[in-house]
């Protein structure tokens, strides 16, 4: 297991999420300890100011846009609904598309900033699982029995 996917402990953090009945200051610097890897390493800016000031505020559903448009500049918003008592949002990387072409991450609970970091959560254990080397691997040597073969014929 490599060092971001123990830092990073969708399961547990998920389940917190979904088990919490509304936002706390707690759990969103447990979510901002645990989930960012931009936030934690830029130190004091302006911009995790303007998240702290947020959070001091208790302004939960701001904090989480706030969090998620520093953390995934590649990723928006692209719904926001509120529907039998549950608030449902989707992220996507490509919202101009229709829906049964997007593959947008869902999550949905009765506290608007909890649907949001849930999604914000699973984009990042998303991120996770899907990161590349900056180096390409290397194919493994091939079998002794293999003989290369031309196909060509020529005459």
């Amino acid at each position: 297991m490599t060092a971001a996917l123990r830092r990073l402990d969708p399961p547990s953090l998920s389940h917190r999420l979904r088990a919490a009945p509304t936002m706390t200051r707690p759990l969103m610097l447990d979510i901002i300890d645990n989930a960012s890897r931009r936030f934690p390493s830029l130190g004091h800016t302006e911009r995790t100011a303007r998240i702290m000031r947020l959070i001091d505020v208790e302004a939960w559903a701001d904090a989480a846009l706030a969090l998620v448009e520093f953390e995934l500049p590649l990723w928006q918003v692209r719904r926001i609904a509120y529907d039998e008592g549950e608030w449902h949002c989707a992220l996507s990387r490509a919202r101009e598309l229709p829906d049964w072409l997007d593959a947008a991450v869902e999550a949905h609970h009765a506290d608007l900033a909890l649907a949001l970091m849930s999604a914000f959560v699973e984009v990042q254990a998303l991120a996770v699982e899907l990161s590349r080397p900056s180096v390409p691997t290397v194919r493994p040597a091939p079998d002794s029995f293999y003989q290369p073969l031309g196909c060509e014929n020529f005459g």
